[in-house]
């Protein structure tokens, strides 16, 4: 290969969604494939598309390398999920598998090969609005999800024509960003770098993620993209990581705007010698490149593995022996099939807050019901990131439609009351009458999809507009009533919470969102899901995530001088791992296989079992999600309160009853220090074992590790 040829390898240039190869606005793309300078094309899909642009570097360029094309396959191609933390409210990994599974299928047969998800960054901040992408607050239960979102994607191999690379981003600490505002800066000790944000990386690489996405932000002074401890020393020498590691959009060219490079040539030169393999749209590895290696700036070492590493790439997704989609067998949009798993997902997703004097779930022989809300026949249900032909093609199920044919002998009126942005008021007259005209009313209100997702920072997390006025309407009639919440990020409720009998959080549930709303209300589905993330109070008390450290002086409500706000309680108005069901569960006292277990032991492999009973008290079907907490009590760094290290849904009939086990292993109980060379410990001391439904979790082990 000549240097023109593999530079041309770590290039990634972007495709317009709904423009073809000859249509004039893609000749620097079409060009440059026909000259085999083009490695990867980006925001691409579409059989015919794909194969048109193929042929140009198949068939016209002097190597014919196939080029890789790459999407945002976040929660769904055609047949759109509810989003990433709504599925990871279901407390259930293989909701995020089934998603991966469909969404590849659906994206390979389309021409795409690659998708940038799943998205890994914890999180405690809500204010940030890609909460809505991730899966939380928590590493454990994050690492489960994107060790399953990957295996969903990736399937039983690459080159299957059923799975697409999945892309393990943004490495690392985005969710960090301070204030919540998108791309900025985080500084992080080491150890927490590695307790908190790492560990779902090294999850999704053990289950095989091909490609890891650099990160926009800052780590401690140092951009992601720049960053050779991150990139390098970490993913690429400590962990072995063999695959691709691509930009994120601009992301090398930002280097200047950080303050880190000078110019182009310097942007280049830092980010590839840091372990970037492939540029994201700008261009300045390709057009600076064979400068910077005659002036030995860059080796010919280091380009010739980036070069390796995509091309090893294309090999395992079979693009050498064929690299064109069968146009006959695209699929063209969802199937029954993939409504009833999106629909399935989405119900278990739910989360019930509050449901007070048992108003929920609703009868179908209410003789009337009213819908109101800015939501209530909406179809900006789908969420952030959605592929544009999908929601223009296949928009989500309306929550008044739903609701009509899930009760179709209830007289169901409607009433939009207000706008979901804006504070114009004169509507909501009528969704007063219409309440006081029916038995129940329905209010559905929440944030609209554009206002979380990607550069979608808001500093207040109340309900837009004039929401809260609606539903203080409401209220006020003294009719009962239930509040639906759709949304993609924890919201501040305490102004109206106490007026509203019942709330079930919805999310953004995606395609099948209506149905999957009837299927909650009238009780088709018992909510089993829990949050993964805690609600905070106002947006004043942020952070107030579960699995904070303590301070010299915790909080004590007797006592001025400690840690807390004069204002507020320390708690969130909902915890980590909350949420209720239409039944009732008994826990049974937790055991513990044995009391003492040696630090060496646990090194060396060894285990201890922690179970519980469950029982269904109720009188229904249902669903609980049994959550297993750790807490060190005295260590050389501080940690958590409690960290979640186990949790497993079970479903039982009425009456039914099981025991559920989990394993506490070394990695459960031992911590990364500051070292940045890596070092893990597990030291001597007492542990407290948590066992419960919540964060709050109150049942108590201890265990002594010597």
């Amino acid at each position: 290969m000549t240097p023109e040829e593999k530079l041309g390898q770590l290039q990634q240039l972007p495709w317009a969604y709904d423009l073809n190869p000859g249509s004039g606005s893609t000749k620097e793309v079409e060009d440059a494939a026909r000259t085999g300078r083009l490695g990867s094309v980006l925001s691409i899909f579409g059989a015919r598309t794909t194969n048109a642009l193929q042929r140009l570097a198949v068939e016209e360029s002097r190597l014919g390398i196939p080029l890789l094309f790459g999407l945002d396959v976040i929660h769904g191609f055609w047949t759109t999920f509810p989003i990433p933390l709504a599925q990871a409210a279901a407390f259930d990994p293989e909701v995020a598998r089934a998603d991966a599974e469909v969404s590849a299928r659906e994206a390979r047969s389309n021409g795409v090969h690659w998708t940038f998800s799943p998205m890994m960054d914890v999180t405690r901040e809500p204010r940030w609005g890609r909460v809505a992408e991730g899966n939380g607050e928590d590493p454990h239960l994050t690492a489960r999800y994107a060790a399953a979102k990957v295996k969903g994607y990736q399937g039983a191999g690459l080159s299957t024509k059923t799975a697409v690379a999945a892309c393990a981003k943004h490495f690392v600490a985005y969710g960090g960003a301070e204030g919540g505002r998108d791309y900025n800066t985080v500084d992080v000790s080491e150890s927490r770098l590695r307790n908190l944000y790492l560990p779902p990386f090294k999850a999704a690489l053990e289950a095989g993620a091909a490609t890891v996405m650099a990160s926009f932000n800052t780590v401690s002074g140092v951009p992601g993209h720049g960053n050779a401890h991150t990139l390098t020393d970490i993913l690429k020498k400590e962990w072995g990581f063999d695959g691709t590691v691509v930009s994120d959009w601009s992301g090398v060219q930002e280097l200047i705007a950080h303050g880190f490079a000078e110019d182009g040539a310097d942007a280049a030169r830092l980010a590839l010698n840091a372990g970037v393999d492939m540029e994201m749209t700008s261009t300045n590895l390709r057009t600076h490149g064979r400068r910077l290696l005659r002036e030995g700036r860059i080796s010919q070492r280091r380009i010739d593995d980036a070069v390796a590493r995509v091309l090893r790439l294309k090999y395992a997704l079979g693009l050498f022996d064929d690299p064109y989609v069968d146009e006959a067998a695209a699929l063209t949009g969802p199937t029954a099939r993939t409504r009833k798993a999106a629909r399935a997902a989405a119900a278990r997703s739910m989360v019930l807050l509050k449901n007070d004097d048992g108003i929920l779930p609703l009868s179908r022989t209410l003789t009337s019901l009213a819908l109101v809300g800015p939501f209530a026949d909406s179809t900006d249900l789908l969420g952030t990131w959605v592929v544009p032909a999908a929601a223009e093609r296949f928009p989500a199920v309306r929550i008044l439609d739903a609701v009509r044919k899930a009760a179709p002998d209830t007289k169901v009126t409607y009433a939009r009351g207000v706008a979901p942005e804006g504070g114009d008021t004169a509507g909501i007259g009528a969704a007063v009458a219409a309440a006081r005209a029916a038995d129940l009313t329905v209010v559905v209100v929440g944030e609209p999809a554009a206002l979380s997702g990607e550069a979608a920072a808001r500093s207040d997390l109340a309900l837009p507009g004039a929401q809260e006025k609606l539903v203080a309407a409401i209220a006020e009639t003294g009719k009962p009533f239930v509040v639906v919440l759709v949304n993609g990020r924890p919201l501040t409720v305490g102004s109206w919470l106490e007026k509203a009998p019942a709330v079930l959080e919805a999310w953004h549930p995606g395609i099948e969102a209506g149905h999957a709303v009837a299927d909650v209300l009238f009780g088709t589905v018992n909510p089993g899901g829990k949050l993964p993330v805690s609600f905070p109070r106002t947006v004043g008390q942020l952070p107030v995530h579960y699995n904070h450290e303590s301070t010299g002086r915790p909080y004590d409500a007797d006592n001025k001088y400690t840690s807390k706000y004069l204002d507020l309680p320390p708690t969130p108005q909902f915890p980590f791992g909350h949420g209720l069901s239409y039944t009732a569960f008994d826990l049974g006292a937790p055991r513990l296989s044995r009391a003492r277990v040696s630090a060496r032991a646990l090194r060396q492999g060894d285990t201890v079992e922690v179970s519980v009973s469950v029982r269904n008290s109720g009188d229904r079907a249902g669903d609980e999600v049994v959550q297993l907490y750790v807490r060190d009590v005295a260590a050389s760094i501080v940690q958590p309160v409690r960290g979640l290290r186990g949790f497993r849904r079970v479903a039982l009939d009425a009456g039914a009853a099981t025991t559920v086990r989990f394993r506490l292993a070394a990695e459960d109980l031992g911590f990364w220090t500051n070292d940045p060379a890596g070092t893990f410990r597990v030291e001597e001391g007492t542990f407290k074992l948590y066992v419960g439904t919540s964060s709050t979790a109150d049942a108590e082990l201890t265990l002594t590790v010597t």
